[in-house]
């Protein structure tokens, strides 16, 4: 019986167990949300908001290790640092496409 779904690229191990993948779907959600509305003035709708999110979630963790916080983050903050990301990546897609609404 299988408890979680087990990735192993390379040396890394992740293991996603269902309640963890459904709680990094809403923090992505929410943070997607939250960044879109924030930079955009409007959600991009439920699929986009959690992609962008997640992605935020990466590139957040990423900027958090240069800033050398490798701390592990509870639900808010985990959810406010995947906010700051897709904030970020948001902001990046505006300067790249020229204030064209293409997203």
């Amino acid at each position: 019986m299988m408890d979680g779904i087990s990735f192993h690229p390379g040396l890394c191990h992740i293991h996603l167990y269902p309640g963890e993948l459904l709680a990094w779907l809403l923090v992505g959600l929410i943070a997607g949300f939250l960044a879109a509305k924030l930079v955009r003035g409007q959600g991009l709708g439920c699929l986009l908001d959690i992609c962008v999110g997640l992605v935020g979630a990466v590139i957040g963790g990423f900027l958090m290790s240069l800033l050398g916080i490798n701390e592990t983050f509870h639900f808010l903050g985990t959810t406010l640092v995947a906010f700051l990301g897709a904030s970020l990546l948001l902001l990046l897609v505006e300067l790249i496409a020229g204030g064209r609404r293409s997203i």
